[in-house]
């Protein structure tokens, strides 16, 4: 006899539940929120010293001394010490090309140099794809060029570390949905948000962006979409391309619209990759589902050619066997399709982002010097690499 199925009185109802601890953890983070950002206060983008600021610079530190001290940098501290600012560096970018009379250190698109747009997407959550995005975003700025930063992730991880509350700061339309949406669409200019580090702007997410992948098979079974939904980020970015040099796009974790819509925008992709079997696994299942749906993309008109693509393995620890074996065994099938240097694991940047901070942000005395160090090594040569790739496709050294 089999045994009844007993149907208890006290069953958790799924969907309240959900609701119930979806509301209070959305308080408590808003409290968390006040907590390290007062709503009066914005975040600020710290200073760095001489060694740093020359080598966002790319002058000596030396040459870069000489420079402040002909009145060109920041006012000296008590101590007789400067600090300097991104506009202080911008500044001495502007006077040396001057002074040179040749366009070498203020690094923005000239003549026939097109817009570069980064799309950074894996399929599998906590590959650091949002981190990779943030902390290049930055380091574009601070090297001097105007960079558009683009939030497509529903979950608003980016728009969050730029000081953007997704439930609080982002209201209707005013994510990249408001420019590509089928019905009325805002001009892309009026959702862009200038932020406290100087040459970046943002285009901040929220849980708005998954309307676009419910509303785009209605648009394509009804046919009145003007333009097919892989067309629609690409031509939103037209609008507004002479403003900037490079966008920076942070896809979401999944393969829907707004994904495919980002690749084909793209003009190249960085695929951020964890060097652990089960992530490499479900890499090889996103990799093969990308082929597929880019090919009917591209049947369709999509565009589907880029000016590189690269893998870059994130979170690595250099003295984890497994991990060494599973980048070599990655290296050894994409060859120089993976980035030369690695993303290393950080306490460093995991402890800054407790704070919605970025590495670039944090303070560095907060942390044990060789920490931090090796970490702000691990960022510059990655993000460094990504820019000598932009840069060769404008024909730069």
């Amino acid at each position: 006899m089999q045994p009844s199925l007993v149907i208890q009185d006290d069953q958790e109802h799924l969907p309240s539940l959900l609701a119930t601890d979806a509301q209070e953890l959305s308080y408590q983070l808003q409290q968390h929120q006040a907590k390290i950002f007062p709503p009066l206060s914005q975040k600020t983008m710290r200073v760095f010293s001489p060694a740093e600021a020359a080598g966002f610079i790319g002058i000596g530190e030396g040459y870069l001394r000489q420079v402040a001290a002909e009145g060109h940098g920041p006012s000296p501290l008590a101590n007789g010490r400067r600090l300097y600012g991104a506009d202080d560096m911008d500044r001495i970018r502007r006077v040396l090309d001057e002074r040179n009379g040749t366009p070498k250190y203020v690094p923005a698109r000239k003549g026939a140099d097109k817009l570069q747009i980064v799309s950074v997407m894996n399929f599998k959550g906590g590959s650091g794809k949002t981190t990779t995005a943030a902390h290049l975003a930055q380091y574009l700025a601070l090297r001097g060029y105007r960079v558009l930063a683009v939030d497509l992730d529903p979950q608003a991880s980016l728009s969050a570390l730029f000081g953007h509350q997704p439930e609080l700061d982002v209201g209707e339309a005013e994510t990249l949905y408001g420019a590509i949406r089928y019905e009325d669409p805002r001009p892309i200019a009026d959702i862009v948000r200038a932020t406290y580090t100087p040459n970046l702007h943002l285009i901040p997410g929220n849980l708005e962006l998954m309307e676009f992948e419910h509303e785009t098979p209605k648009a394509m079974a009804s046919g009145t979409a003007e333009t097919m939904f892989f067309a629609r980020i690409g031509e939103a970015l037209t609008e507004i391309e002479s403003l900037y040099d490079v966008v920076v796009v942070d896809c979401p974790p999944q393969l829907g619209f707004l994904t495919m819509s980002a690749l084909c925008a793209a003009t190249s992709v960085l695929i951020t990759v964890h060097p652990q079997m089960l992530d490499v696994m479900s890499m090889s299942q996103f990799l093969t589902m990308t082929s597929e749906l880019m090919s009917v993309v591209e049947r369709a008109g999509g565009r589907t050619s880029y000016d590189w693509m690269r893998y870059l393995v994130t979170r690595f620890e250099p003295n984890d066997g497994p991990q060494s074996q599973m980048t070599g065994f990655m290296r050894a099938i994409f060859g120089n399709r993976m980035l030369q240097n690695a993303m290393l694991k950080s306490t460093a940047i995991a402890d800054a982002g407790v704070t919605k901070q970025t590495l670039y942000e944090v303070e560095r005395s907060l942390f044990v010097r060789g920490t931090y160090d090796r970490a702000w090594e691990s960022l510059n040569l990655v993000n460094s690499e990504i820019e000598a790739h932009i840069r060769a496709t404008w024909g730069r050294k």
